[in-house]
């Protein structure tokens, strides 16, 4: 099924913005994957452990025909690539990519919950989702 996701990039370790590009021609690169909008780069306070530093921050909507489970892998192996490692929640990473939105499916299970139970309490997702939408 073709759908529209909304992915966030977001990234508070290295080289932040070398991340957030390599994230982007990443998912350009997915098959069955087309890029159709990016949202502008913001710099946001970290959410998490203190001690951490700011986050670039930036959401793309690209059309696909992964499936949403098939997606979250690809997104998961981008991390990966660039270094993510997984330990404490919310702690600081080189990369994050996350499914906020997909315009025609809702997903919940163990695994994947789009649209993302954080979109409604994080003002940044809002604002980058409202630049790029392609429907309301």
């Amino acid at each position: 099924m073709r759908d529209i996701a909304y992915i966030a990039l977001g990234s508070n370790l290295g080289d932040r913005e070398e991340h957030l590009q390599f994230a982007r021609a990443a998912i350009a690169a997915l098959p069955d994957t087309k890029v159709i909008a990016t949202s502008t780069v913001e710099e946001t306070d970290p959410i998490g452990p203190p001690g951490q530093g700011p986050y670039l921050n930036q959401m793309v909507a690209v059309e696909t025909m992964l499936a949403p489970h098939a997606l979250l892998a690809a997104l998961q192996a981008i991390e990966a690539d660039r270094g993510r490692i997984r330990g404490e929640r919310w702690g600081p990473r080189t990369l994050d990519l996350d499914v906020v939105l997909l315009e025609e499916q809702r997903v919940s299970d163990a695994v994947l919950t789009v649209p993302h139970p954080q979109l409604v309490a994080r003002d940044f997702w809002q604002r980058e989702l409202a630049q790029i939408r392609v429907s309301a």
